[in-house]
């Protein structure tokens, strides 16, 4: 299980690195919610490996909803910026 969790680390590098890399908003927003979905799976996991459903609720809440506010940040941002 310790296995599993250490991947899942290594794999939020790669949208780590196109944040960093891409100057496009959109990218930057692709690899941001990238993050984030790998993150709460992350939270899942180890929410089911320590038995814990609070965790699990707080990824579950991560997962539905965070996705949703980064995509309206996104857009709000692109307008700002065609505006300017």
């Amino acid at each position: 299980m310790i296995g599993i969790v250490i991947v899942m680390m290594l794999a939020l590098l790669i949208p780590i690195y196109e944040a960093w890399q891409d100057k496009d908003i959109w990218q930057k927003m692709l690899a941001f919610a990238s993050i984030e979905t790998k993150t709460s799976i992350l939270i899942l996991v180890i929410s089911i490996w320590r038995d814990d459903w609070m965790i699990g609720i707080v990824g579950v809440l991560i997962l539905s909803v965070g996705n949703a506010a980064l995509m309206l940040l996104a857009h709000v941002m692109r307008r700002i910026h065609l505006t300017s």
